[in-house]
């Protein structure tokens, strides 16, 4: 099989490498011309995704910031051919999942969103690694959903890479649950670690502080675009959270003991219902 990856950080260099494991060529391509020619030396890939090569691929992937993937899909659209698979791998889904979906449609290949839950605190081609999606769940955005031919024909494409669990849903329910799963708990996390407290922690922290600051470390620009084009999902699940520590707090102010531990009994039976 032959696949094309557009955007060699983190996440499109480890799907490189997760495919070239399996043996299949990779042509790879990013604006970025030192991440290129490393990929290229280090036999990441195979060649360059360019004019020549993407009509080649039987699958392509578009590891980039939401509009820059989507900017990128209509430039190379006249060059796929009606054969491939063309699939994104941003963390928001409704906007590129428009543009692939009538795109495709114009040009006669297959588009589906796609958005492996998968990552480190770092970002970069010098952290990528060929078994960063093994076991990990992968959300897919499929065209139609009652198609099982074409669903199964997805997974196997994507076996290389070897998720866990595949999960199908539509944009919208995607990017709804992924405010609450993924881009709030970066910014609670982001924010934890602007107490002037933190700079005087050292000594005094454990398993708690590094599993609520791990996602602090990111990187501001994905994340300031993913969290505005996701704006209304977010800002309702931000209004929660802010509504909930309220209570705590008031709770709190007031020495009001029994309305303190019902609202932990409240947090801990919510924890517990959610992880069954």
């Amino acid at each position: 099989m032959k696949v094309g990856i557009c955007g060699l950080g983190l996440i499109g260099a480890s799907m490189a490498k997760a495919y070239k494991r399996g043996e299949h060529t990779v042509f790879g391509f990013d604006i970025n011309t030192a991440s290129l020619g490393y990929a290229d030396l280090s036999g990441i890939i195979d060649g360059e995704l360019n004019e020549k090569t993407i009509p080649e691929c039987d699958l392509i992937f578009i590891a980039l910031y939401p509009k820059a993937a989507a900017e990128y899909l209509e430039s190379i659209s006249p060059l796929v051919s009606k054969s491939t698979v063309v699939i994104d791998l941003c963390g928001t889904k409704k906007t590129i999942c428009e543009c692939g979906f009538s795109l495709a449609e114009k040009y006669g290949y297959t588009f589906v969103g796609g958005h492996p839950m998968a990552g480190t605190q770092y970002s970069g081609i010098k952290y990528s690694k060929e078994n960063l999606f093994r076991g990990a769940p992968m959300v897919l955005v499929p065209p139609v959903f009652d198609d099982i031919a074409f669903l199964d024909k997805i997974k196997k494409l994507l076996a290389p890479a070897d998720f866990g669990k595949i999960s199908v849903t539509t944009a919208e329910r995607h990017d709804e649950l992924i405010a609450f799963t993924s881009q709030l708990a970066h910014i609670v996390s982001n924010a934890y670690v602007k107490s002037p407290t933190a700079q005087n922690h050292k000594g005094f922290s454990a398993g708690s502080y590094k599993d609520m600051t791990r996602v602090a470390w990111l990187n501001e620009y994905m994340w300031s675009e993913l969290f505005l084009e996701n704006k209304e999902p977010l800002l309702f699940e931000i209004d929660s959270i802010i509504a909930s520590l309220s209570e705590y707090r008031d709770a709190i102010a007031s020495d009001d003991s029994e309305k303190l531990t019902a609202l932990l009994r409240d947090g801990r039976l919510a924890k517990e219902k959610i992880d069954g």
